[in-house]
């Protein structure tokens, strides 16, 4: 199976929630938001991030935004002025994000 970025169909962005992150992914078409629906499980981002997060992943769906969100808790050290990790905030969680295999259509 041909495989292609995240990044080719949505765009991200992230940040911090206590000592988790939130990673907002949106489509950019909505056949493309059908493709994420179907890829981007929460056992899916977990297994992407497993070397970051170490608590549960929850996906919220917004489907009159074409976008999907995703808390992944336990994933910032203790979070912002309690870790030592260099983003803290999660602010680079989207860009990871789209890093992500995902199969072609």
């Amino acid at each position: 199976m041909k495989k292609r970025k995240l990044a080719d169909i949505a765009y991200a962005r992230s940040g911090d929630k206590g000592d988790g992150s939130n990673v907002g992914v949106w489509a950019k078409t909505p056949a493309d938001y059908e493709l994420l629906r179907a890829v981007l499980t929460p056992e899916r981002v977990k297994e992407h991030f497993a070397a970051i997060c170490k608590g549960e992943v929850i996906r919220y769906e917004a489907p009159n935004l074409l976008a999907l969100n995703f808390i992944l808790r336990d994933s910032l050290g203790g979070g912002g002025s309690e870790s030592l990790k260099t983003d803290a905030q999660g602010k680079t969680h989207g860009l990871g994000m789209l890093e992500m295999p995902i199969p072609e259509a």
